[in-house]
């Protein structure tokens, strides 16, 4: 296959296939090394010692201990409550900040990538220091008998707030690519903001929103700094799948350690399956015109 690029001085096009057998040869073995030594090998080594014992002992190191049956409803129930408020909250932030100009747009803009830029210690630090019993709103929580930080609560603001700009970052340029022309059409036809959302916006994001609750999803089940710092490391209370993982390493239950990574492991890997076969599947979608995409 050949790329042709704009005009050079010599007025030859760019090839892709102009390059030396050697030097494709060396990228390719180098992003397959890196790809095996970095990703590979460490998730193959997780299976192999999590079922060194056989499957038998496997599941019973997921289910046979209550502090591991805890933490892992606990990050089931912690996750999902993260991605769906942070679903709503992309969705309105993508619709406020791609059909409408006000002042502070683009600080808006900017914050959003406030979780990318803040170290996860730091964001549960400042959880803690706002919640906490010594903290700005801690007496008067504590007089209103609301606990936050060590408890589920706190857990939920932490992975709410790292994982907060998945989905309004997936939906933005999207939607800024799709114009307001169909939403107006809408609205001059006497559609309602509901009828809007569901019948116009809704359909034309539905797989750029699902794309980022899928991504949204995956880091919010792996979240450990931020939740570290809030949880309080309490077992059988506050510690999520990835903080058992490090207490039970800590403990030389090295079964149980790896039986935990691998159901974490087994998630990340569905979710990346999901990622690509929605990807695959919206790129071969067809077009009005019967061709696809």
């Amino acid at each position: 296959m050949h790329v042709s690029g704009g005009g050079t001085s010599s007025g030859r096009g760019l090839r892709v296939n102009g390059d030396p057998l050697w030097l494709r040869l060396l990228l390719i073995g180098s992003a397959i090394t890196i790809t095996g030594v970095l990703i590979v090998i460490p998730v193959v080594y997780v299976f192999v010692q999590a079922f060194s014992d056989g499957a038998g002992a496997w599941w019973s190191q997921l289910t046979e201990d209550a502090d591991t049956r805890h933490a892992e409803l606990l990050t089931l129930s912690v996750a999902p409550a993260a991605v769906l408020a942070n679903t709503i909250f992309g969705v309105a932030a993508a619709w406020t900040l791609t059909r409408f100009r006000f002042r502070g747009r683009l600080l808006l803009l900017t914050l959003l990538d406030l979780p990318f830029a803040v170290s996860p210690v730091v964001a549960g630090l400042c959880i803690l220091l706002i919640y906490g019993s010594r903290g700005w709103l801690g007496p008067w929580l504590k007089q209103a008998g609301v606990q936050v930080v060590f408890a589920w609560p706190g857990l939920f603001l932490a992975t709410t707030f790292v994982t907060l700009p998945f989905v309004a970052r997936e939906l933005i340029p999207l939607m800024e690519s799709l114009g307001a022309d169909e939403e107006l059409a809408a609205v001059s036809l006497g559609a309602g903001p509901w009828q809007l959302f569901w019948r116009v916006t809704l359909p034309n994001i539905r797989w750029g929103l699902l794309f980022g609750v899928i991504q949204c999803h995956a880091r919010a089940m792996g979240e450990f700094g931020a939740v570290k710092v809030v949880s309080g490391g309490i077992s059988g209370q506050t510690d999520t799948m990835p903080l058992r993982v490090e207490k039970l390493f800590q403990e030389y239950n090295n079964p149980g350690s790896y039986a935990v990574a691998s159901v974490l492991t087994i998630m990340a890997l569905a979710t990346l399956t999901a990622a690509w076969a929605l990807e695959h599947w919206t790129n071969r979608r067809p077009t009005p015109s019967g061709k696809e995409l």
